[in-house]
């Protein structure tokens, strides 16, 4: 009965309603190149999907005055899932170069507490880990980060001239559901989390943050569990990357992790990442906005590519259709195709323009 449900349900024209910011530097040309990527999966597998084009960044500021308008928020709040190109907040006028980031602002928004971060070594890239296969689960809305630990304000201040400080904040619920988000997860996987944690230094955040993943993996008796000081993973990742499944840590952890393991597997240009809560998605790709080969047509679009590819299996999940998780997998098809066969950007040591590699991924996904 439930395939057949399924099958009707699959069966029936449906549209998806999917957010689009370019953000600043390369987002105008990785984020345009995605939709594309998208769009030939979407025609390949009659998936219809509308494209909302939402305005945010610099190019906001200019035209709304916010680098995130309100109007923007009030849109997205109407989507299921959206792709979030890169910002470069840092170039902004004050006074919102100060303040929290686009992303930070949508993340906190909508309360997208999930950060999932894939490591992949792919056939064809050089990689200092080429068999590895991990994620980083990581918290997203507190830990040691101090601009999303507060309600209001920022956790980094300065009491005198000369001392700065910084507010770390663990919460029960916070560690509790992405432990959950960890543990679900291995279990599609190879079944085994790691819970990262700095007990030796940091006894009541990060022992909390460690107690509690342990706790929540009692009700997950099916995968194993293993236990690390976030240095001496630094130094396993780099040793022996491909010995590990789904990684777990707060926010900061999770962070540098996640940038040291997509460099492992190959490139951070190739770093995907889904932030989420329990009903909306955010794809934006681990890297910056680049804005030194912005305009050039330079730009690896891959992370971005992966990025949405992940996004549709969450849409997928969450009732949108299976069509979506089949166009997911012939975006990573192509990808893996394209790179395999030693169509690259610069970045990897080939020699297609983003527009190029873009081509070829197009021409894949619509023939996979």
């Amino acid at each position: 009965m439930s395939a057949m449900m399924t099958d009707m349900t699959d069966s029936q024209v449906h549209t998806v309603r999917i957010g689009s910011m370019v953000g600043d530097g390369i987002g105008h040309e990785i984020v345009p190149a995605t939709v594309r990527v998208v769009d030939a999966a979407a025609q390949a597998e009659h998936l219809s999907i509308e494209w909302v084009e939402l305005a945010l960044g610099r190019d906001a500021i200019d035209a709304h005055g916010s680098p995130v308008p309100q109007s923007t928020l009030d849109e997205l709040a109407t989507l299921p899932a959206w792709i979030l190109g890169p910002h470069d907040s840092a170039s902004y006028p004050e006074p919102f170069r100060s303040q929290l980031t686009p992303g930070g602002v949508v993340r906190k928004t909508f309360d997208l507490f999930a950060n999932i971060r894939p490591a992949v070594a792919h056939p064809g890239v050089r990689a200092v880990s080429p068999n590895m296969d991990l994620v980083v689960v990581r918290e997203n809305t507190e830990g040691f980060y101090a601009d999303r630990n507060m309600h209001v304000g920022g956790g980094e201040f300065m009491p005198t001239p000369d001392v700065a400080l910084a507010v770390g904040v663990f919460t029960r619920t916070a560690c509790e559901r992405i432990a959950r988000e960890a543990f679900t997860l291995a279990r599609s996987r190879r079944k085994n989390v790691t819970i990262v944690h700095k007990t030796n230094v940091l006894s009541l955040t990060t022992g909390l943050f460690r107690d509690v993943c342990t706790s929540v993996a009692q009700e997950f008796p099916d995968v194993t569990v293993d236990q690390e000081h976030v240095d001496a993973l630094t130094a396993h990742l780099v040793r022996r990357g491909q010995d590990f499944d789904v990684i777990v840590a707060e926010n900061m952890f999770g962070d540098i992790l996640s940038d040291l393991a997509g460099e492992l597997s190959g490139s951070l240009g190739m770093a995907p990442s889904l932030n989420t809560s329990e009903a909306k998605a955010m794809a934006q790709a681990a890297h910056g906005s680049a804005p030194d080969i912005a305009g050039k047509n330079r730009a690896n679009p891959t992370a971005l590519f992966l990025s949405a590819a992940m996004m549709l299996d969450w849409l997928a999940v969450h009732g949108h259709g299976q069509k979506c998780a089949r166009a997911a997998l012939r975006i990573r098809h192509a990808v893996t195709g394209a790179l395999e066969s030693g169509v690259a950007t610069a970045d990897l040591g080939g020699r297609a323009s983003t527009s190029e590699f873009t081509e070829t991924v197009v021409a894949r996904t619509l023939r996979t």
